[in-house]
């Protein structure tokens, strides 16, 4: 019986019925895109081999490289919300697994940088391509009108869920593209 509640939670999340029949439709159809983008990571990430941490560090990190930022320890310990000793462990193992590596910071002797390796850019790039190339693939082949449209209601969507506030900005949130 529990199994059957969480296989089935994303089929009625909202507080109330949509109004209409249409937005039911179109409410449960955001909700198993939800799930299902959660259910593709999650068996990517499985794949991986990582544990939900070490994926969620190498994201970071690899996203830092690829921004041109450099993080240390200190930072990863922030982003995952871990203690010192925790992130250690994280480090140490993805380290041995050979996903980062450890590089003298280029200013502070003291301090380490890490690094992402190829290895590493590729479990999560293979972690995301499916989901990413689905959507595209869709998206292409709607029209200019439909696809207005898709735009103009998840923005709805997203405003609604932020409050008309723009997302908090940080030293790990980047600019605009």
């Amino acid at each position: 019986m529990p199994l059957t509640v969480v296989r089935r939670e994303h089929t009625h999340l909202y507080a109330r019925e949509p109004r209409s029949r249409a937005a039911k439709v179109a409410v449960d159809a955001l909700l198993r895109l939800q799930h299902a983008e959660e259910q593709q990571l999650e068996q990517a990430r499985t794949e991986s081999g990582l544990t939900k941490n070490e994926f969620l560090a190498v994201r970071y990190l690899l996203q830092a490289h690829r921004d041109g930022r450099s993080m240390g320890p200190k930072d990863l310990a922030v982003m995952l919300s871990v203690s010192n000793a925790s992130v250690t462990k994280i480090v140490d193992g993805l380290v041995a697994k050979g996903d980062l590596v450890r590089a003298p910071h280029p200013t502070d002797r003291r301090a380490q940088v890490l690094e992402p390796t190829v290895q590493a850019a590729e479990k999560i790039d293979s972690s995301y391509a499916r989901f990413h190339e689905a959507v595209v693939e869709v998206m292409d082949h709607l029209s200019t009108e439909d696809n207005a449209v898709l735009t103009r209601c998840l923005d709805q969507v997203t405003d609604a869920l932020v409050g008309g506030r723009p997302a908090p900005v940080d030293e790990y949130t980047a600019g605009p593209a």
